[in-house]
């Protein structure tokens, strides 16, 4: 069905996204650009995601939480950046269900991030489109100089973990599409994650402190693991039967025949927005004491050695994974 209840461009602009807008820095909205002043000793760090209806999140999905995905995926690509987040450009797609009422619904779901994240909005675009709705935001952070943890320092010796549980996001898909049975609370679990899935900005300065190498989990582990093999040169390996799973996950995995090809549905669903990270064995002592902290389940699942790719185990033998997580193509 039709939105109703449009309102044009500027007024969208000055009536709900002004007011998300950074105090100083966003000139109000009411200019082309945003004028950030420079932090003296830091590095700007820049992330940006798309979002978009039916390839990201579904039709009947509601824009608040849509909103607040966007938000959050974009912040787990500066947490295992070791960054700091401060303020975001939007871009809005709207499209033909995106009336008044969802706008300000899209933007409650912002401001509501805004709030827990402590960020704002410095600019950007809105548009109306005869396609599906998407949104897009670049989001900008702030490391110590030289500080900005990438996916090239891993080396052979050192350690590889996750944070977090894997394997949510997927099946937080398959129970919005009602492809699972579970206990209601499990399902519901399960679906938040996928809606709505935790940043780990809590863990931003260990990762800048100690990590290696370090990415965040979005297309699947094993692929975003391979990325951090192939930018660093080397081989990581990792035993399936670590993978940490919730007990909303541990109670599907139970359920499971075939251990192994639910092992590796899990690590290759993708959409969980943990840190999959490297580590020297030296600094493990730390890292632990910083998850416990912060009361964060960190695992360590493998290790780096001399060679190239990713190899998963099961059982100590070597498997076959033919696709290790999601492409656009």
């Amino acid at each position: 069905m039709a939105a109703v209840d449009v309102a044009g461009e500027f007024e969208t602009i000055r009536r709900l996204l002004a007011p998300l807008a950074h105090p100083e820095w966003a000139r109000g909205l009411k200019d082309d650009v945003a004028v950030v002043p420079s932090r003296p000793g830091h590095d700007l760090v820049l992330t940006k995601d798309v979002i978009v209806e039916g390839v990201h999140f579904l039709p009947d999905d509601p824009l608040d939480a849509v909103a607040r995905k966007l938000m959050r995926v974009n912040l787990s690509d500066l947490a295992a950046k070791g960054a700091e987040p401060f303020g975001y450009l939007l871009a809005c797609h709207w499209s033909g269900r995106c009336g008044w009422p969802e706008r300000m619904t899209f933007v409650d779901g912002l401001r509501a991030d805004q709030k827990t994240f402590g960020v704002a909005l410095l600019g950007g675009d809105t548009v109306v489109t005869p396609g599906p709705a998407s949104f897009s935001m670049t989001l900008l952070g702030w490391t110590p100089k030289g500080r900005t943890v990438g996916r090239d320092g891993a080396r052979p010796g050192d350690l590889v973990y996750v944070t977090g549980a894997i394997g949510d996001g997927w099946l937080g898909l398959q129970a919005a599409t009602d492809k699972l049975s579970l206990a209601p609370d499990r399902l519901a679990a399960l679906i938040d994650h996928y809606r709505a899935p935790t940043p780990r900005l809590e863990f931003a300065a260990a990762i800048r402190d100690h990590a290696s190498a370090a990415l965040d989990v979005s297309d699947g582990l094993v692929a975003d693991l391979g990325h951090v093999a192939d930018a660093s040169g080397v081989r990581i390996e990792i035993d399936l039967e670590l993978t940490p799973r919730s007990a909303a996950a541990q109670a599907w995995y139970d359920g499971r025949v075939d251990e192994q090809a639910a092992l590796e549905a899990l690590v290759t669903g993708g959409d969980d927005y943990e840190i999959a990270f490297t580590a020297r064995p030296g600094d493990e002592a730390a890292l632990r004491r910083e998850a416990d902290r912060h009361h964060l389940r960190v695992t360590r699942l493998g290790r780096v050695v001399a060679g190239q790719g990713i190899e998963a185990r099961f059982a100590g033998q070597p498997v076959a994974i033919a696709r290790p997580g999601f492409t656009h193509g």
